[in-house]
């Protein structure tokens, strides 16, 4: 897979793309992960990117003309090769990110992450895009650290990056469920225990715990179904319930 982020600064991700799962996903060559400075397609000596926006307001705003050029050149280019592509827009006023909306881009074969700065962009920018991201109701400088955090949700789930049961049993993997509490070493730690089921070596009584303490989200309780019925089969015959506090 490719990852194409438009920023006005490619320095931010150099730390969180040297480490952990992504480093290694790019050692492997699962990922491709390429950082477009917009500046590169200013077409001033200035290089500017941004002008004041009609009609008065504070900042500056991203210039449609500039990020249509961006897009442009980063777009794929191979018309007799079919090409799973689609262009994002970090926008606060877009749909939530997700889990299940990683798992849509994860089949990607290039997903592009425009980032936004200073007051935002020109709104003729979304006449360029497939759809508009946010990662939640609050602000940021800018779209930067979203396109971290959707790269990071996206790559992990590429196929031989992680084992597939890591990703299929984790938080969100069906849904609003989270992922059921987890202990180690030491069983016990001032006075507060491993449950004991954990050490009996049963290994059904040990998954039904797990579907037991799966819980969900209180605020998105009430618009999905029951995650236990959604948790896949184990053996024995009985499916454990899902607590919702």
């Amino acid at each position: 897979m490719h990852i194409t982020i438009l920023t006005l600064f490619p320095d931010m991700f150099t730390g969180p793309f040297d480490y952990s799962i992504v480093k290694r996903a790019k050692d492997q060559k699962k990922v491709v992960i390429h950082l477009i400075n917009i500046r590169n397609f200013a077409a001033d000596t200035y290089k500017s990117v941004d002008d004041h926006p009609y009609g008065g307001g504070v900042g500056m705003v991203l210039k449609v003309d500039i990020i249509d050029k961006a897009l442009s050149n980063v777009k794929c280019q191979m018309s007799n090769v079919k090409c799973k592509e689609r262009v994002l827009l970090l926008d606060p006023r877009g749909k939530t990110f997700t889990q299940a909306k990683a798992r849509e881009f994860a089949k990607l074969d290039h997903l592009i992450l425009i980032c936004g700065h200073y007051e935002g962009v020109d709104e003729r920018v979304k006449s360029l895009v497939d759809e508009s991201i946010s990662i939640g109701d609050y602000v940021l400088t800018g779209g930067e650290l979203p396109a971290m955090v959707i790269t990071d949700s996206i790559v992990r789930l590429l196929p031989d990056v992680l084992k597939e049961e890591a990703t299929q049993r984790e938080s969100f993997s069906i849904s609003h469920a989270l992922e059921y509490p987890q202990y180690t070493r030491p069983e016990e730690y001032k006075g507060i225990r491993v449950p004991e089921i954990l050490l009996s070596g049963n290994h059904q009584k040990i998954e039904n715990w797990k579907k037991n303490n799966t819980t969900v989200r209180k605020d998105c309780a009430s618009h999905r179904k029951n995650p236990a019925q959604e948790l896949p089969e184990t053996s024995g015959k009985h499916r454990g319930t899902v607590k919702l506090s």
